[in-house]
């Protein structure tokens, strides 16, 4: 298990007022994503590479809806 509790966690620099957003951190060699509305909820993580696959296909349109 990756603890997470000392983590920085940091939110997209688009985010709206709505508060329906997710966070992300780094700790060691993984990334970990999470709710930002329930910080103690859950922890999604990732490696880098594949959050990093996930980001460049995210920025190329991979999925855009409709």
């Amino acid at each position: 298990m990756i603890d997470f509790s000392r983590a920085v966690w940091r939110k997209s620099t688009r985010t709206q007022q709505s508060g329906q957003c997710v966070e992300i951190a780094a700790v060691d060699q993984v990334i970990g994503v999470r709710d930002s509305k329930d910080p103690t909820g859950p922890v999604l993580v990732f490696t880098r590479p594949a959050f990093a696959a996930f980001l460049q296909a995210a920025a190329g349109g991979e999925f855009e809806v409709g």
